[in-house]
């Protein structure tokens, strides 16, 4: 019994390789290596530019002055 189900569990197991870091050719694209130096860029302007604007123009007093339609929109 006990080499029956040993048998049976090697039989399903897929084949498992490792995740390596190899390269990869598409890594070395010229547009990739901009977008590796743009990305930083555009991270920062939105955690320090885009949402600090979302968040006070969708305040609750000030959403209809600045025409802010959040989640809620479908519902008015």
């Amino acid at each position: 019994m006990g080499l029956a189900l040993c048998a049976c569990l090697l039989a399903s197991v897929s084949g498992v390789r490792a995740d390596n870091d190899e390269y990869d050719q598409l890594e070395s694209h010229p547009l990739r290596l901009v977008a590796y130096l743009i990305h930083p860029l555009g991270y920062a302007l939105e955690w320090l530019v885009a949402r600090p604007i979302h968040y006070l123009v969708s305040r609750p007093g000030l959403e209809d002055v600045f025409g802010h339609r959040g989640d809620h929109a479908d519902q008015r």
